[in-house]
């Protein structure tokens, strides 16, 4: 089985009232995403994150809480932040989990690592 595409769900919601709610909560320590940490700095999309997830073999996608499919919501088991593979045949796997993420350290660099490192435990391959 190949992986078709790598995707994150944020321990936040999608609304624009879901992401103030966030914002606000992380800057007063009553919220926490650490993928959102690895994502995003304070108000946008980071950098390094941007140039590491363009050297994965497939797309990296995210979604919030709020916004996920339901194949996506069925794989991640309530569980977020987690990161899943889509695969050719449609099915969805677990690879990372918060504890997983959290241990990144917000390193954009150590998640892709941890990816990679699931991705070999996993037995899964990678579409060229």
């Amino acid at each position: 089985m190949t992986i078709v595409r790598i995707i994150g769900v944020y321990n936040a919601n999608g609304t624009i009232g879901g992401e103030l709610a966030y914002w606000v909560g992380a800057r007063l320590g009553l919220a926490h995403c650490a993928l959102c940490d690895i994502t995003h700095g304070l108000f946008r999309e980071r950098d390094d994150w941007r140039h590491c997830s363009a050297d994965l073999p497939a797309p990296f996608v995210t979604y919030h809480r709020d916004d996920q499919p339901p194949h996506v919501r069925l794989a991640a088991g309530g569980h977020t932040p987690v990161v899943l593979a889509e695969l050719d045949d449609g099915t969805v796997r677990w690879l990372l989990g918060p504890a997983e993420i959290e241990a990144c350290g917000g390193s954009p660099d150590a998640l892709i690592g941890q990816i990679t490192l699931a991705v070999a435990r996993a037995r899964l391959g990678w579409t060229t």
